[in-house]
């Protein structure tokens, strides 16, 4: 679980039941960060609502900042659920992608050398 998660809202309430899925959702992304660097790691979700011409558009901004990097995940859609749903997703892609570029590589080749091994 992150520890330092930060929720705010622009323009709309948010109410306990977005503030508990934001964090049942971006909360446990943590796994995709290297272990050095999750006590370093710090979220800011920024979410906003707008209505122009009787449409609603609601955007979730999601700032990772890691020890090398900082992510930053932008999606709008009609539905702030939505949003936050489209924007895990791509940010667990880029956790990802951090993960494979940070991550010490002489466990993997310690790991394969004792599996190549034995069989």
């Amino acid at each position: 679980m992150i520890n330092k998660l930060n929720i705010t809202s622009v323009h709309t309430p948010v109410d306990q039941n977005v503030n508990k899925y934001v964090q049942k959702k971006i909360g446990q992304l943590d796994k995709y960060v290297p272990r050095h660097a999750r006590q370093s790691l710090q979220v800011d979700v920024k979410l906003k609502e707008d209505k122009v011409k009787n449409k609603s558009r609601c955007t979730c901004e999601v700032i990772v900042n890691l020890p090398h990097e900082v992510i930053t995940i932008n999606e709008t859609t009609i539905n702030l659920y939505a949003a936050v749903d489209i924007a895990e997703a791509k940010l667990k892609q880029s956790l990802k992608k951090y993960k494979d570029m940070h991550d010490n590589p002489k466990i993997y080749r310690r790991l394969l050398g004792r599996f190549n091994s034995k069989h």
